[in-house]
């Protein structure tokens, strides 16, 4: 596991915005760089001919179009260098000195190879950081979507936040059904309401774990820990759930470990979940309390990508606990929970450590 490493807020916040097919995305985003127009906008497209971009308003930010495929696939290798050129861009003078880059999925693609680039590509880590996945809910038919494509389900589950397009259209009762189930897949998103993608900007950004105004850690804010069901340590390895819809198969929970965890533990751990478990970890985010570090380590992790290990100056409180949140697909909290806990165990020298309930 590397060393840790300094975060720096000087970084460029990226902001993922994805949603099903016909979600309002575009739309979103039109109101977005009217309202915060030193935005650089990378937009993927489905098909050979690229469309959508024509239908972006003027804007003062730089657009690169990610066309040919979806940019989870047949294209994933092509962000790394359009964040690349658009960066050394700015930095020469050719295009406005953007202050925030936004990503539009399409409507089919899968968040996390986009992620394990932001997070993973070291040139890209050093210069930009991931601010926060926005992913719109169409209020009319996204009940229907949740129930027939898997992909819906994911866009849901790893989100920061949630945008609710078409709420004019969808009666009380089931806008309220859909409320529900989406708090149920994802409790710790916050859920906003947009009206012809006009919505408090201020809302969807400084997700991450910096806030760019203050520049300091927000650690309550980035793990929003409280909202999450809390998992004890127990259980057989993962198994899919007997019910196969979307929402049984995906699980969000919380893990607290009270005593200092040995580096050499939480690496095992970390290792065999990643090693034989990746495919079903959608999404981690963790403080922890490193045995023989004074300062907190915050860890963040999407399927089989790790982002490395960031020290940060200080703890934000005087809660001192290790603290991991997990979104996952078929597998069972109580495994994960189980791993940690009995690796970090194993490696302690002082004895047992001790899992929160």
């Amino acid at each position: 596991m590397p060393l840790p490493s300094t975060l720096s807020p000087e970084l460029l916040p990226v902001t993922l915005l994805t949603g099903f097919l016909g979600s309002g995305k575009t739309t979103l985003l039109n109101q977005l760089i009217r309202h915060l127009p030193r935005t650089a906008v990378v937009m993927n497209e489905f098909g050979e001919i690229s469309l959508d971009h024509d239908l972006l308003e003027k804007m003062e930010g730089p657009m690169a179009v990610l066309s040919g495929g979806c940019v989870c696939c047949t294209v994933v290798g092509s962000l790394s260098p359009t964040l690349k050129n658009l960066y050394m861009a700015r930095e020469r003078g050719d295009i406005p000195r953007f202050e925030r880059v936004v990503i539009e999925t399409t409507g089919i693609a899968d968040p996390a190879p986009i992620l394990d680039t932001l997070l993973n590509d070291p040139w890209v880590r050093a210069r930009f950081r991931m601010d926060g996945v926005v992913t719109t809910v169409d209020a009319v038919l996204g009940e229907a979507q949740l129930d027939s494509y898997f992909e819906a389900a994911k866009q849901v589950a790893v989100a920061d936040r949630l945008i609710l397009t078409k709420t004019d259209l969808a009666s009380a009762a089931d806008l309220a059904t859909l409320k529900a189930r989406l708090a149920e897949l994802n409790p710790a998103a916050g859920q906003l309401v947009a009206v012809k993608g006009e919505l408090d900007f201020g809302r969807i950004l400084d997700l991450g774990l910096f806030n760019a105004r203050d520049k300091i850690p927000d650690v309550q804010k980035w793990l929003n820990e409280q909202r999450y069901k809390p998992a004890k340590a127990g259980g057989l390895m993962g198994q899919k759930s007997a019910d196969a819809g979307h929402d049984s198969r995906i699980r969000s929970f919380s893990v607290v470990i009270d005593d200092p965890i040995p580096p050499a533990g939480l690496q095992a751990a970390l290792e065999m979940l990643v090693g034989f478990r990746s495919e079903y970890l959608l999404r981690f985010k963790a403080i922890v309390n490193l045995a023989g570090h004074e300062n907190p380590v915050v860890l963040h992790g999407v399927q089989h990508v790790l982002y490395p290990e960031a020290e940060l100056d200080a703890w934000p409180s005087d809660d001192r606990r290790s603290r991991f949140v997990f979104i996952v697909r078929d597998l069972e909290p109580e495994f994960v929970a189980k791993v940690l806990t009995d690796f970090a165990q194993a490696a302690s020298p002082a004895g047992p450590v001790h899992t929160a309930a």
